[in-house]
């Protein structure tokens, strides 16, 4: 089995730390695995030397918020150098920007009716970072709101109840919802430039998520030098992945296979569970590219 698209507590919605991780991934008998950190790469020198002990080929990655004619990306970097001090200036400013955000943030949650415990938010965001997820999580364990009709669809048996953190987060604080506050990313020309810089490989993550009725755009990005595509994802449904399978394949690019696991904030999602079923093919497609060694 192959993740490669796991997130630790180095994510502001992240739970599990790298040794947790690895605990669970070997629980699951899967092989190869990444952790892609939200613009981080503080897990992986734990990571990859827990792996070694665990009988896990892991490979260093992160995932870059980007831009692209206006649309926000994630681009999976893999096989990037660590140790690159742009990757420690990349977290700093985009912490400092979402810090600054909180307090607009709290103003527009407060606009659709609600009134945001700032202290409780304070006791599960990590340096004083308010995710979308953190403002669900406290709203919908607030008793006051119980009966609140904009909750009523994330609650256990709604239809929007199977991962309702993560899906108050894309309704009200994605690009273009009324909570969404406005963080400067570098281009996608400058984020696949910094992991091919560092070595690595440009892969896009969970495309049917973020091009939702844009598809076409993916055939724009190719030129501009991504290696690959997450076809597989816990985000898509079997013809989201074959589509952006096939795309790969017309182009001459890497496709690869990500949960997107998270903990709690992503209930539904399952570490290494993503539909796909090109486990050999991808395995070869990472030794030939160099992200991970033949097995001995």
């Amino acid at each position: 089995m192959i993740d490669l698209h796991i997130h630790s507590h180095y994510s502001d919605d992240g739970e599990y730390s790298p040794q947790e991780l690895l605990d669970i991934a070997r629980s699951k008998g899967i092989r190869i695995m990444a952790i892609a950190d939200h613009n981080c790469v503080r897990a992986n020198r734990e990571a990859s030397k827990l792996a070694e002990l665990y009988d896990i080929r892991y490979i260093k990655a992160i995932e870059i918020d980007c831009d692209f004619h206006g649309v926000k990306l994630h681009v999976l970097g893999y096989g990037v150098d660590d140790g690159d001090s742009r990757y420690q200036r990349l977290e700093e400013n985009i912490r400092k920007q979402e810090i600054s955000n909180g307090k607009r943030k709290i103003e527009l949650t407060e606009s659709l009716g609600f009134k945001v415990d700032q202290k409780k938010l304070d006791m599960i965001s990590k340096d004083g970072v308010y995710a979308g997820e953190h403002f669900a999580k406290v709203l919908l364990n607030d008793e006051q709101y119980l009966d609140n009709e904009l909750l009523r669809p994330y609650r256990p048996g709604n239809e929007r109840g199977d991962n309702p953190y993560v899906n108050f987060f894309w309704d009200y604080y994605a690009q273009g919802k009324p909570c969404y506050t406005k963080v400067d990313y570098m281009s996608l020309e400058e984020c696949v430039g910094l992991i091919h810089d560092t070595g690595g490989k440009a892969i896009l993550a969970h495309p049917g998520n973020n091009l939702q009725g844009r598809f076409e755009l993916f055939d724009m990005m190719v030129p501009l030098g991504i290696d690959g595509v997450e076809a597989f994802s816990s985000y898509h449904d079997l013809e989201t992945c074959l589509y952006f399978k096939d795309k790969a394949l017309a182009y001459g690019l890497i496709y690869t296979t990500g949960s997107d696991f998270h903990g709690k904030t992503k209930p539904r999602i399952v570490m290494g569970q993503t539909m796909c079923q090109d486990i050999g093919y991808i395995e070869k497609e990472l030794i030939d590219n160099k992200l991970i060694p033949e097995e001995s």
